[in-house]
């Protein structure tokens, strides 16, 4: 029981760092989009290729530009908060009752 704990709590904590870490990405990649960088920066493409797909698919069920302001990245993120603060929480306190 113990290993199964552990592991329980070690993969809740990865969640969490992960969900923080693409978290972090949304938002560089959404303040950098205000000043319109090089497009053929390598940067800017990973940071595009890691949050365009998700973008899109947000874009795709829902609509998201209100007086002009795209707030697909702010959807993203309270979605990617709130499976980090429940997912993760119920992943712990499964382990803890282990």
């Amino acid at each position: 029981m113990f290993v199964l704990k552990t592991l329980l709590e070690a993969f809740a904590h990865i969640l969490h760092m992960a969900l923080n870490i693409y978290i972090w990405v949304i938002i560089i990649q959404a303040l950098l989009s205000w000043v319109r960088p090089d497009p053929y920066n390598p940067i800017v493409q990973i940071l595009n290729k890691l949050t365009m797909p998700l973008y899109a698919f947000i874009r795709g069920k829902i609509r998201t530009v209100f007086g002009g302001v795209d707030l697909t990245p702010l959807i993203i993120v309270l979605a990617l908060q709130f499976i980090d603060i429940f997912l993760v929480k119920i992943i712990s306190h499964f382990a803890a009752s282990l």
